[in-house]
């Protein structure tokens, strides 16, 4: 039956198609993008058809994207949406620590920062590369291999699938960091997980484990990537075996405290992480994807976006210029603190000395800036 079927389109197939791609080819800085065998729901190769893998590659800085990286993003989904051979998308990251911890700090404090003219250019191209992940004409799988923060977690959940290895941190970093999470998690948070878990994610910038992303509803699936004397074991610095504690209140998902988190971090020392799970949840829910009718698939994606685009259209204008002019200032201060700062000093800056400052209401000058970076007077 699919020989006969293969033979009639082979004779029907015309001589040349038109090229709709914007740049001829897929070679980016600090983004690889490369096709993948696809393969049929029982494992068997999908002779002719691709599955399409965009990785952000910059694992020095935890997969943070820079400039050319987002002019990469975006060009490579607009190629995945042009390629009649690709079944779906995997956004991803290089390595096991991180997929995404946003927009490059040392980028935005050392050209940025003070400069709002760039970064309203610059907040122009990440708005693009939002779109592109949200109108993509495939399905988009983030396959979470590592951390998923800020602008990370933003892109990731423009995507319409995620898969996380449960070693995984998701949050946002805004009010922490000189900023504000407007960039996607507050156009999408709400929509995903309720006003008010998107609340205190939005705002008091805790990360969450994978098992907690899950129970929000915020990832479809995840899975074990921790390797002890050869067997998987749950991630073991979070609560995975009960629903509640003493009180009633839902703990699973939630980070363990005290002896039983320095337990935990030593066992994960102790281990290997290994993403071969990962990878194959990803390669099954791609092969669902395949067993369906390919325009079918395109309009129910269209329309099941719909509550995230209605919201990220109606905002993400607005929320550029607010982040450009943020720059002068916050941002200036947040920016540059997390760049110089270290694991000694801390990486945020005095926030009672600020709030004390402006309670006073002393004028943002270089100076105050100056007082308010890790490890000054205060």
């Amino acid at each position: 039956m699919r020989d006969s079927t293969k033979a009639i389109i082979g004779n029907t197939k015309p001589e040349s198609v038109v090229d709709h791609n914007l740049v001829p080819e897929l070679s980016f800085e600090g983004v690889k993008v490369e096709r993948r065998p696809a393969r049929r729901g029982d494992g068997s190769p999908a002779e002719g058809l691709y599955n399409m893998w965009i990785t952000l590659d910059n694992p020095a800085q935890y997969n943070s994207y820079t400039t050319e990286m987002v002019k990469g993003t975006i060009l490579a989904f607009r190629a995945a949406s042009n390629a009649r051979d690709v079944n779906a998308v995997v956004f991803t990251g290089t390595g096991d620590k991180a997929f995404c911890t946003g927009g490059n700090t040392k980028e935005y404090a050392e050209y940025y920062a003070g400069n709002p003219q760039e970064y309203r250019q610059y907040m122009r191209l990440f708005n693009d590369m939002v779109s592109a992940i949200l109108s993509c004409d495939k399905p988009v799988i983030c396959r979470v291999n590592g951390m998923r923060i800020g602008g990370g977690q933003e892109i990731g959940m423009a995507a319409d699938f995620s898969v996380a290895q449960d070693l995984a941190n998701f949050g946002q970093a805004g009010p922490k960091h000189g900023s504000a999470a407007i960039g996607g998690a507050t156009d999408f948070l709400p929509v995903m997980i309720g006003c008010e878990q998107a609340m205190v994610s939005g705002t008091l910038c805790e990360p969450f484990s994978a098992h907690k992303a899950y129970r929000l509803g915020i990832i479809s699936q995840v899975v074990p990537a921790l390797k002890i004397d050869g067997e998987f074991v749950a991630n073991p610095t979070v609560v995975t075996n009960r629903m509640f504690d003493d009180y009633g209140r839902i703990v699973h998902g939630e980070f363990k405290t005290g002896e039983a988190l320095k337990a935990g971090r030593a066992l994960i020392r102790s281990g290997e992480v290994d993403l071969s799970l990962l990878d194959e949840a990803v390669e099954s829910l791609c092969a669902k994807l395949i067993e369906t009718f390919p325009e079918c698939m395109t309009k129910s994606l269209e329309e099941l976006r719909k509550p995230k685009l209605e919201a990220w259209n109606r905002n993400h204008e607005d929320s550029r210029a607010w982040l450009a002019l943020n720059m002068m200032n916050e941002a200036r201060s947040g920016f540059r603190a997390f760049n110089e700062g270290n694991r000694e000093v801390g990486r945020e800056i005095d926030f009672v000395a600020l709030r004390r400052a402006l309670a006073e209401a002393t004028p943002w000058t270089p100076e105050l800036i100056e007082s308010l970076m890790p490890g000054g007077e205060g």
